[in-house]
């Protein structure tokens, strides 16, 4: 989950223009990103005075701890949801981008049963919570986390048959950059799928608080044809884009070419 380093975490106020009557259909995601929102029994809405945005993009402490255990719980329909979208082959090596809690590096490990998953994250916590959560696919040699950043990825060109990212690709220090530096590890062939439960344009209360609010929290936020531009743009092709409209949901696909293609 990566992050500008420069953010200013706005706490324990009324956000402008809400009321005691902004109750909030957003499933609970504007109290983990954005401005850590939380909606309180008055419906009233109000910045979290327990989970700040840094936590959110770079967990530490047991604050840090507290924020990766509601990920883990509240991404992980987000996540079935966007994996039904791609083909994971039982040999495939597998990379998770901002493994944060390490839900997604466990489902991942339980379909590639005779493959491979890594996880990084440059958050430690995150580092920390994904070996604990994967203790078992670690010790028998088909789970492996590292700490490091997207931006200059500890692993080997064209690694990977796939590559994923849950809930983190707004977070990246330089979005562009990074996907190259993604598009990089990917094998010939292989994919890159994002998932993400807000994006620009889409008809939901946490969408719009996050588009509201990017400045803030330094998320980076893209409609549905910048994200197909995005991976254009990286090199990917055959791109995919699927929304759920009604709960904001999006899912970005692209293919590495191959090396004769």
């Amino acid at each position: 989950m990566e992050t500008p380093s420069s953010r200013g975490a706005i706490r324990n106020r009324v956000l402008p223009g809400s009321s005691p009557a902004s109750t909030g259909a957003a499933d609970g995601w504007a109290s983990r990103v954005v401005l850590a929102l939380d909606f309180p029994a008055g419906g009233t809405i109000v910045a979290s005075r327990n989970v700040p945005v840094t936590q959110c993009s770079k967990p530490t402490g047991w604050l840090g701890r507290y924020t990766l255990w509601r990920m883990n719980a509240s991404h992980s329909k987000l996540t079935d949801w966007g994996l039904q979208h791609v083909s994971i082959e039982k040999q495939y090596t597998i990379l998770d981008v901002g493994c944060g809690g390490g839900r997604t590096v466990s489902k991942l490990a339980a379909m590639a049963t005779q493959g491979k998953v890594y996880g990084v994250d440059y958050s430690e916590e995150s580092v920390a919570t994904t070996k604990k959560m994967n203790a078992q696919g670690i010790e028998l040699g088909r789970v492996e986390v590292r700490h490091g950043s997207v931006s200059q990825l500890p692993f080997a060109d064209g690694m990977f048959d796939l590559v994923t990212g849950v809930e983190t690709h707004f977070w990246w220090p330089n979005l562009t950059g990074d996907m190259r530096e993604v598009f990089r590890v990917v094998k010939p062939g292989g994919t890159l799928i994002v998932i993400a439960e807000v994006y620009k344009g889409a008809n939901t209360l946490a969408s719009r608080l996050a588009e509201k609010y990017a400045a803030q929290t330094g998320m980076t936020m893209l409609s549905v044809e910048e994200h197909r531009e995005l991976f254009s743009s990286a090199g990917f092709s055959d791109v995919q884009l699927t929304e759920e409209r009604g709960k904001g949901w999006i899912c970005g696909l692209g293919k590495k070419p191959m090396a004769n293609s």
